[in-house]
């Protein structure tokens, strides 16, 4: 028999996030996630991937994750302190090491395994962490997880993390202090002062940790925000993803290899959860080799965003200060924000609406990313669908 309980609490807060416009509605999709996408048996240009380069659907990646499941399985059949390292595990973190500029990396399931697996194997509750106000879900949840201190920072305020900074160090609690950033922030574009961060964690002996998640195939020749500003010898954590520009799934840390070598000992999703497969794996490695020898890709996606964003912003949409390819349509209102997101999908632009929690309330907003993959054909028809449905909304 079921909870009564649990009936009651379930149907008050889905029938409360219905009715403020705040449930999110999936649509699975059939077929490839490319930039033109199959929903409900019609076809959407796609403006919601994280796909940045077009390699979630590239024939050189299929063709190598074909072979490793003939040659390694489907499974790595176990955790990787047992016997779940293969060698395609080993090749794929050292060509990171290579791609990222630091002694070692290590690879997760995913980017929020990342998050949770090394700030918790670092930190525990006799620290603390300076935090960005903006950093990604995943970021939060494994500061939580550490119970070290978090000390929330203004976004993109270096007086404020300076003064915060300062003031953690005096007041001598803490055995180790971390700042901890986002390298692009998801929701805005915008990017992470990393050098004046640098400077500041230099100064009071502190460590810092970039989630480059959004920012490693887009940023720095490909190789991400740190490399973009030149600091892969002063920062201590590089995070990133193997599902949004490299196209597969999967996240890893780059670093030194003491860093390295304790997360292999003491983080807890390598020692408990089964390795990736040998074809993400594969592909993530042929990926990786792609973006180290030609920024092809990257050039075609900058040179959409660019024309995306000028589009939009010429149309009277507020895009606010993105930096780069992620692009906010800004609207606020929850509810205004959800319809303007189903008229596009009705006039054939799949542009996913944002609301809380993924965003403060009243900064709703529909999340466009332009990827490699889209042609000028694509995103021309998919800007008459944006002035159609804006004017007929008044919003532009």
């Amino acid at each position: 028999m079921t909870s009564k309980k649990l009936t009651g609490f379930l149907s008050e807060r889905l029938d409360a996030l219905k009715s403020q416009g705040l449930y999110n509605e999936i649509d699975p999709v059939e077929g490839a996630n490319g930039p033109i996408i199959k929903v409900n048996g019609r076809e959407l240009i796609n403006l919601s991937s994280n796909n940045y380069l077009g390699l979630a659907t590239d024939d050189r990646l299929k063709q190598v994750a074909t072979k490793a499941i003939s040659t390694h399985g489907v499974g790595a059949g176990a955790v990787r302190t047992i016997n779940g390292t293969l060698d395609l595990h080993l090749k794929l973190e050292e060509k990171l090491a290579e791609f990222k500029g630091t002694e070692a990396a290590i690879s997760y399931q995913s980017g929020f395994n990342c998050n949770m697996a090394a700030i918790s194997a670092v930190m525990d509750k006799n620290d603390a962490i300076l935090s960005d106000e903006l950093n990604h879900a995943s970021i939060i949840d494994g500061c939580r997880l550490s119970k070290a201190k978090i000390i929330r920072v203004n976004h993109s305020d270096m007086e404020d993390l300076r003064q915060k900074a300062k003031a953690a160090v005096e007041s001598g609690q803490y055995n180790k202090i971390m700042i901890i950033t986002d390298g692009v922030f998801s929701m805005d574009g915008d990017v992470a002062k990393l050098p004046e961060i640098v400077d500041i964690a230099e100064e009071f002996d502190l460590m810092t940790y970039v989630d480059d998640a959004h920012g490693s195939g887009v940023l720095g020749n490909g190789a991400g925000t740190v490399k973009h500003f030149g600091l892969q010898d002063r920062v201590d954590f590089q995070m990133g993803t193997l599902s949004k520009a490299i196209g597969v799934v999967g996240g890893y840390v780059a670093g030194k290899r003491d860093l390295i070598d304790w997360l292999k000992v003491q983080s807890r999703p390598f020692l408990f959860s089964t390795a990736l497969t040998p074809a993400d794996v594969a592909a993530s490695t042929e990926a990786i080799d792609i973006l180290m020898t030609s920024t092809e890709l990257q050039n075609k996606l900058w040179e959409n965003s660019d024309y995306l964003k000028k589009g939009l912003q010429q149309l009277g949409f507020d895009i606010g200060k993105s930096e780069t390819p992620i692009t906010p349509c800004i609207l606020g209102d929850e509810k205004a924000t959800q319809q303007f997101s189903k008229r596009l999908n009705e006039e054939g632009v799949y542009a996913k609406s944002i609301v809380f929690p993924t965003v403060p309330k009243g900064k709703g907003r529909v999340r466009n990313m332009p990827t490699a993959a889209h042609t000028k054909e694509m995103l021309d028809q998919a800007l008459v669908v944006y002035e159609r449905v804006g004017k007929e909304l008044g919003i532009i």
